[in-house]
């Protein structure tokens, strides 16, 4: 058996993007969410038959309570916006397991599905289908859990996360803390990048493993004085960084693998996809 966990939120956000504009007679923009619905559906064409789509019902969540300046609802336009329930919706009514996070955010959801799921026996192989690079860390090494980019059609094992970041899944939210991550509005440390991060945590992994003193450091690592001090400094900030860009794979009730099985389309999907203009979702 192979599960596939999709961010549903990044999905609708490529969708919007990606198709031309349809609004109903009743005004409604439905364009990203005809076009998410479909790409679940030909999933299924394609022979998946464990999914589960993982949604941000709200963009806000336990992050923010913990930094300022973490990202929010703030820009998403208001025709995207408005798809945010009517996603979840046609999924459900599709057949699919949805799992709508409001404290929570999807990608804790994809990561917690993605241990439930490794921990079943039966399961073969978990894909974790979002190109966010703070799921990399939830890639095990024995190739159970991978990552997969659905638009690129691109897989990465721990060896292709060690390959594209430099340094193992285990690392990531420490690699995270040191370079930031402009998509959930925290910045990282001054004067440390992606290399010199990655450089030094392949060779002490965590943040508390790294010498204070630069002296210290068995690798080489330019500037490393500077970058030594600006984490001596700022180091109460990496821990607060690290925590926020940290999965959090316990909170989230994700159930079983049996709840994900795709059991076809519920009464009430056909008056669904006529409402979206969708008769095409039907067949």
């Amino acid at each position: 058996m192979q599960v596939h966990l999709i961010d549903g939120t990044y999905e609708l956000f490529r969708y919007h993007f990606a198709l031309p504009s349809h609004v109903t007679a009743g005004g409604q923009e439905v364009a990203a969410t005809r076009g998410v619905i479909g790409s679940m559906l030909s999933m299924i064409d394609d022979g998946a038959t464990h999914i589960a789509i993982a949604t941000d019902s709200v963009i806000e969540s336990w992050r923010n309570d913990l930094y300022e300046g973490y990202k929010t609802g703030e820009g998403v336009p208001a025709e995207l916006y408005s798809q945010f329930p009517l996603v979840e919706e046609g999924l459900v009514l599709a057949g699919f397991t949805v799992w709508p996070m409001i404290e929570y955010e999807a990608d804790d959801a994809l990561g917690a599905g993605a241990i439930m799921a490794a921990a079943d026996a039966r399961v073969e192989r978990v894909f974790v289908c979002t190109p966010d690079k703070d799921l990399a860390q939830c890639v095990s090494g024995d190739g159970r859990i991978v990552q997969f980019d659905r638009r690129k059609r691109v897989l990465s094992d721990e060896a292709g996360v060690i390959e594209k970041f430099g340094v193992k899944p285990e690392s990531i939210p420490d690699y995270l803390a040191l370079v930031g991550d402009a998509a959930d509005g925290f910045p990282g440390l001054k004067g440390w990048g992606a290399k010199s991060a990655a450089t030094v945590l392949a060779k002490y992994v965590h943040l508390e493993n790294i010498p204070h003193a630069p002296g210290q450091w068995e690798v080489t690592v330019r500037g490393a004085p500077k970058l030594a001090a600006t984490l001596v400094e700022n180091f109460e900030d990496a821990l607060l960084f690290r925590r926020i860009a940290t999965i959090d794979t316990v909170g989230p009730d994700v159930g079983s693998v049996d709840d994900l099985a795709w059991t076809g389309p519920q009464p009430g999907f056909q008056a669904f996809c006529e409402r979206i203009d969708a008769a095409g979702l039907v067949r």
